[in-house]
């Protein structure tokens, strides 16, 4: 009898799961599993061109639905499907409608969903961004005009105040505890991000939060903390995620911020032994920093899915043959933004940076060109540059790749 794995979660992380699996030698069956209802899809641009003017659904589907290798063959694919539950020592995944189903080795690639402002007040008008369902529903509303709160200003926040602004909305973007994109980037790059909205009319709110919604039935405007009232009648929440781990519940793993790994990506057991037989791809996937020597943590960043699942699949196919995996190089992050038509690359760890120095260019004004380099001690750890030329780009992330290369030797 063919032994089976099952890939938990249909997009990119589950694609790229399955292909790996191939290419790592696995011929028996592979089935993933995923509750949207679209094909995987490519979800950057939902925030930026899809927003900005999507066309049909099909049309955008078209643009976006990733296509698997020509050597990813005989993969099932069940989508709208929920799984609900899992027994890991039996082996097994429950779906919504009360089917069983076993497996040999399990791929855990379910991802996130995204997080809600939780206060008073109306629900009509509320909107999050993850799908190609929320994208559309929400084009509709951004027509020239609408007064529109961006609540959070990480990159689905900023992104989407841009293309509403590009949009001829009135646009306030509350920013929370910190800057814009300010984790990744700094203080300082943050800053220059703020006058890029600022210049473009949008209304930053700084270090103030929401209390409540107001209106009738529908919200018409936002009570911020700092007691001022700001009218919206169009609400983007962008406040972060929560990852879908919930039927993985009750097999003793520490699922506190995403599932926990080893740096093979292998999942830990309640004694923190890594499982042979399952692991774990993309943004749900908390796994060591053997890069930089940093704790366990998630990546919520475009190249992680990708990047996870050529570590995972090798792990998981030796770990049902009974052999331990090959060392896996560890995974460089990266990731990149576009606000109101400047690109902002960064790549590793910046988020975790020590000390920050100018590289080159402005950070007050990042479309004329800025790098800043992020450190640890003296160790180059991360590099986010903008306006720059892409040979630039590439130029720090050798940097950045060199500088790893000596403190995991």
């Amino acid at each position: 009898m063919d032994q089976r794995i099952i890939v938990a979660g249909a997009s990119l992380g589950g694609l790229r799961a399955a292909e790996q699996l191939r290419a790592a030698g696995w011929v028996g069956e592979i089935i993933v599993i995923g509750e949207e209802n679209h094909p995987p899809y490519n979800r950057p641009p939902l925030s930026k061109e899809v927003l900005a003017a999507p066309g049909t659904p099909q049309e955008v589907l078209a643009k976006l639905a990733f296509r698997a290798r020509r050597s990813a063959t005989g993969i099932q694919w069940r989508l709208g499907t929920r799984i609900t539950a899992s027994n890991l020592a039996d082996r097994t995944i429950t779906l919504e409608d009360g089917e069983e189903i076993g497996f040999d080795g399990l791929v855990i690639a379910t991802g996130l969903r995204p997080a809600q402002v939780v206060v008073p007040g109306p629900v009509d008008g509320r909107h999050v961004l993850r799908t190609i369902d929320d994208a559309m529903a929400l084009h509709a509303v951004l027509v020239p005009g609408a007064q529109v709160g961006v609540i959070g200003s990480g990159f689905i926040g900023c992104e989407s105040a841009a293309t509403a602004a590009s949009l001829g909305c009135t646009v306030t973007l509350v920013e929370g505890r910190t800057g814009p994109m300010e984790r990744p980037l700094g203080s300082a790059l943050s800053s220059g991000v703020r006058e890029m909205f600022s210049r473009r009319g949008v209304d930053c709110r700084t270090a103030v939060s929401v209390v409540a919604y107001r209106g009738d039935g529908s919200c018409t405007g936002i009570e911020l903390s700092d007691g001022s009232l700001v009218a919206a009648e169009v609400i983007i929440e962008a406040v972060g995620s929560h990852a879908n781990v919930e039927w993985l519940q009750g097999n003793g793993l520490d699922l506190s911020d995403g599932v926990e790994c080893d740096r093979n990506l292998r999942v830990l057991a309640a004694d923190g032994q890594p499982m042979s037989r399952v692991v774990a791809v993309g943004d749900i996937a908390r796994y060591p920093d053997v890069r930089n020597g940093l704790p366990a943590r998630r990546v919520e960043h475009w190249a992680t899915p990708t990047d996870t699942a050529k570590i995972a699949a090798p792990a998981l196919v030796a770990g049902i043959a009974g052999r331990q995996p090959a060392e896996a190089p560890a995974p460089l992050p990266s990731f990149w933004t576009d606000i109101f038509g400047t690109r902002i690359n960064g790549v590793g760890s910046p988020a975790h940076a020590e000390e920050t120095r100018i590289l080159e260019g402005d950070p007050g004004q990042p479309q004329e060109g800025v790098a800043v380099g992020y450190y640890r001690g003296n160790t180059l750890i991360g590099v986010v540059n903008a306006g720059l030329p892409a040979s630039r780009h590439l130029h720090y992330r050798q940097l950045v790749l060199d500088a790893g290369a000596l403190v995991t030797n």
